[in-house]
């Protein structure tokens, strides 16, 4: 993070102007040094010099403009970057108050999957991606409210399933809040609590283990239906009790950030496969509402499609997968939405680190995002300058058609490996029929 830092901070100052934007032709500068940042340009983009309480006033204007005290994110990010610009008057210190801010959030995602996975955790810690991305965006605070989700569940210490479960619900609620894809993990952690956990994977004979968590919580029958519903009734109120103060104030900028995003169009900087695949095959004037259509429908039928394998999966004496199925979930996601925007590597990783799939893919991964997010600002830097371009003409060019087709291919691949290694277990827990198979053996087979 503090190589991400010194990369990021090399896009700002030395000089200010009144508004405190840096000055030495910015736009050209962060694409050719590959050091451009979010946060750095929505100081300019959105008046965070001048910025009062976020959503509290403005809105957006019939041409998809923001103005007023909003930011296109969810809440938590607006409060976030509005703490960060109280007590800055420039950029770069806006830059570095963010960095501050979000650095322990990033500390922290590393000690809970050194706690969950040992060893795999380096693969955060040290990848390209925390220097590429940390202070890219805001995305850190989503992520940890993502990996304390899995931690609560594995790693808490309550009796029983439904405690952990719902505190776990509670910070995906809280990560929706921040960015909206923790919200999709409610579904598979629901369908956990829902056939029991642990201990409601069955043994070869049929038998239940007596001893898994979650066991006191499966009340007279095969189902914690009451559980599974607890759990999405408590990131849907905690994410619906974050948002409605923000309502409330004023409801025309809370509405805004969401308005704004549904409304964002399929161009050049969403590096989405429906921007390269489709486009070209497609009238212009059809292929927004096309992509309207199928982006979001072909999600939902990946997340149908991973929660029917991670129930099956079930179904053959496992616990139902709810962390493979959820990465799974989200490399849908990823490949099927609109907008592909290079931070998201951060979402990913975490799942690369905590489901044991080969490395080989944990590496390709690596290495065509590595491509994706530094080809594709050299790439803008040739298009800013009219230097030469084209794919045959330039490095950058064949650097992001390897990331943004590599990455889907890779997507594709990772969606199956993960529902492939469904049946890990995390370091220092008991596989579920563990438990019964001791419970069934003589004392002296121990």
């Amino acid at each position: 993070m503090l190589l991400g830092y010194a990369n990021k901070a090399r896009c700002t100052g030395p000089e200010f102007d009144e508004s405190g934007v840096s000055r030495s032709d910015v736009a050209s500068r962060s694409s050719r040094y590959v050091c451009y940042s979010d946060l750095q340009y929505l100081w300019n983009a959105r008046e965070l010099d001048e910025m009062g309480f976020p959503y509290a006033t403005g809105g957006i204007t019939e041409d998809g403009e923001l103005y007023g005290s909003v930011v296109e994110y969810p809440v938590l990010i607006g409060v976030l970057v509005w703490l960060g610009s109280l007590f800055v008057r420039t950029d770069a210190g806006f830059l570095a108050a963010s960095a501050l801010l979000f650095a322990p959030f990033g500390l922290l995602t590393a000690w809970w999957l050194g706690r969950l996975s040992r060893w795999r955790a380096l693969w955060w810690a040290l990848g390209p991606p925390l220097v590429l991305y940390s202070f890219h965006n805001w995305d850190l605070a989503a992520v940890v409210c993502s990996v304390g989700a899995i931690y609560a569940v594995h790693r808490h210490r309550a009796t029983g399933l439904r405690r952990p479960a719902l505190l776990a619900a509670v910070l995906l609620g809280i990560g929706a809040a921040c960015k909206l894809y923790p919200a999709m993990f409610a579904l598979p952690l629901a369908l956990y609590v829902l056939t029991g956990g642990a201990a409601g994977a069955r043994d070869a004979a049929g038998s239940r283990g007596s001893t898994g968590a979650g066991d006191s919580d499966r009340r007279g029958g095969r189902f914690d239906i009451v559980g599974a519903f607890g759990v999405l009734g408590t990131a849907l109120g905690t994410f619906v009790l974050i948002n409605l103060p923000f309502a409330v104030i004023g409801f025309e900028g809370w509405a805004a950030s969401f308005r704004f995003q549904l409304r964002r169009s399929v161009d050049l900087t969403t590096n989405s496969i429906w921007y390269w695949g489709l486009r070209p095959l497609v009238a212009e004037d059809r292929f927004e509402s096309l992509v309207g259509v199928l982006s979001p429908v072909l999600v939902l039928v990946s997340f149908a499609l991973a929660c029917v394998l991670g129930m099956r999966h079930w179904s053959r004496g496992g616990a139902f997968p709810w962390v493979a199925v959820s990465a799974a979930m989200l490399c849908g996601f990823l490949l099927l939405h609109k907008v592909h925007s290079p931070q998201f590597a951060l979402w990913l990783l975490p799942f690369l680190v905590l489901v044991p799939v080969r490395t080989g893919w944990l590496i390709a991964y690596l290495l065509a995002d590595a491509a994706m997010g530094i080809g594709f600002f050299r790439w803008m830097y040739l298009i800013g300058t009219d230097q030469p371009f084209a794919i045959y003409e330039s490095f950058a060019a064949q650097a992001v058609m390897i990331g943004v087709w590599g990455r889907a291919a890779l997507l594709v691949g990772l969606f199956v490996a993960f529902l492939g290694a469904a049946g890990f277990r995390f370091p220092g827990s008991s596989p579920p029929r563990a438990a019964a198979e001791r419970d069934s053996r003589p004392a002296f087979a121990e």
